[in-house]
């Protein structure tokens, strides 16, 4: 699968490469790594950090 900037990822200001949801949706599965744009709701990353990141997203929707 090749991957398109700015539709698949783009670089943060840490010079990071982030993947999109477009992205993980393409790929089919929750990976269990944790990623910034999961649209899976991290499904598949363990406990307490599944929670954490949930209430992390969650806290970002209310600003």
């Amino acid at each position: 699968m090749s991957l398109i900037e700015g539709e698949d990822y783009y670089i943060n200001e840490a010079g990071l490469v982030v993947l999109t949801a477009r992205y993980h949706l393409k790929r089919g599965y929750c990976c269990s790594n944790g990623c910034l744009h999961c649209p899976y709701n991290y499904e598949n990353v363990p406990e307490p950090k599944k929670t954490q990141l949930l209430n992390e997203r969650n806290k970002k929707k209310q600003e």
